[in-house]
C-alpha cells in the first residue's frame, strides 16, 4: 500500500488525478476500522492531514462554509448556534476521541446510510463542495447520496468543504441505537424548520439504502403551518397534525431487517422521532415568538 501525502490542496488534487481510487484519510475513524479488520485494502492511502484549510471554517452573513476535516468536537463547541442540528448529531458521534478526530467530509465521502451527519445535512439543505484538477462544483446535498455507500463524487473528486445555510428556525436532532454511546444508529431523524421561507426540512438516516428526506411529511406541515396560521400565532399544534407528520415520515422509510433491529421497528421508531423533535421544535419557535425563529435545538 502507497502512501501519499501531499502538502497543498493543489497537490492533493493532483495526487487524486493521478490515483484516482486513492482512499483519503484525514481523521480516520472509518477508513482505518475497515483496513484494520481487512474489509478494504486499497491500493494507495492520500493523507490529507497536512492540508490545514480543509480544518478551518468561516462564518458568513447567511451561511457556514464547513471545511471537511473540522471535527465535530468543534462543531459542538463553536458552531451550536449557526448549525444546531448538526451539533445535535455531532453529540452522538461515538465517543470523545473519535469525535476529536472525525469529521463531516468523512461522513460523506463513505455515505454510509447510518452515517450521523446525513440527517441534519439534509435538513439543513447543505451543499457539498467538490474539487478536483478540472474545477470546483458544488453538490446539492439531495443529489450527494447515489446508493448504498455511494455518492456523486466523480474518481478523481476530492470534498473540500460543506456549505451549510445558518439555521433560521429551530432544529432537532436523535437516533436510536441499541446504548446510548460508541453505537451505529439504528435509525435516526433530522428536522428543520425554515420560517424565513415557511418551509420544513427533514432527513432520516438508517432507514433505508441511502440517507432520504419524508418529502410528503415535508409537504404537509408546511402547508399546514401555512393554511392554519401557526407561523404568525405560534399556537400549539393539533395533535392530528403532529400525527399525520409522523405517520408520513414513517411512510417515507424503506428499512431492512439487520443484527441491528427490524425494518418494521426502524420505521415506527422513524415515526416516534418525527413527533418527538416537532414536539421539540415548535416549543423553541414558540418561545423565540412567532416568526423570530430559535435556532437552537434541544441538547
Amino acid at each position: 500500500m502507497d502512501f501519499l501525502r501531499p502538502a497543498s490542496w493543489d497537490e492533493a488534487l493532483a495526487a487524486k488525478a493521478a490515483h484516482p481510487a486513492a482512499v483519503p484519510i484525514a481523521g480516520g475513524t472509518d477508513v482505518m476500522v475497515e483496513i484494520n479488520f481487512d474489509h478494504r485494502r486499497p491500493d494507495q492511502l492520500l493523507d490529507l492531514n497536512r492540508i490545514g484549510e480543509l480544518a478551518e471554517w468561516e462564518i458568513g452573513a447567511d451561511r457556514v462554509t464547513l471545511g471537511a476535516a473540522v471535527p465535530y468536537a468543534h462543531i459542538m463547541a463553536y458552531l451550536r448556534a449557526e448549525l444546531p442540528g448538526l451539533a445535535l448529531a455531532s453529540h452522538t458521534v461515538a465517543s470523545p476521541q473519535i469525535r476529536n478526530r472525525g469529521g463531516v467530509g468523512g461522513n460523506l465521502g463513505t455515505a454510509s446510510p447510518a452515517g450521523d451527519a446525513h440527517p441534519a445535512l439534509l435538513a439543513a439543505g447543505a451543499e457539498v463542495e467538490a474539487a478536483s484538477v478540472r474545477g470546483t462544483r458544488r453538490i446539492p446535498i439531495d443529489a450527494f447520496y447515489t446508493g448504498v455507500k455511494r455518492n456523486a463524487l466523480a474518481p478523481d473528486e476530492l470534498i473540500r468543504a460543506v456549505h451549510i445555510r445558518k439555521a433560521d428556525g429551530p432544529q432537532q436532532y436523535a437516533k436510536v441505537g441499541t446504548r446510548n454511546a460508541m453505537v451505529i444508529a439504528v435509525c435516526a431523524f433530522g428536522l428543520a424548520l425554515h420560517p424565513a421561507t415557511r418551509t420544513v426540512r427533514t432527513g432520516i438516516g438508517s432507514a433505508a439504502p441511502t440517507p432520504v428526506r419524508a418529502r410528503d411529511a415535508e409537504t404537509f406541515l408546511a402547508a399546514a403551518l401555512d393554511e392554519d396560521g401557526y407561523w404568525e400565532s405560534g399556537r400549539p399544534l393539533a395533535p392530528s397534525v403532529v400525527r399525520q407528520f409522523a405517520a408520513l415520515a414513517e411512510g417515507a422509510c424503506n428499512p431492512i431487517d439487520d443484527v441491528r433491529g427490524t425494518a418494521s421497528y426502524r420505521r415506527r421508531a422513524v415515526g416516534v422521532l418525527a413527533r418527538r423533535q416537532l414536539g421539540w421544535a415548535w416549543e423553541r419557535y414558540r418561545e423565540a415568538g412567532p416568526l423570530a425563529g430559535g435556532g437552537e435545538g434541544a441538547a
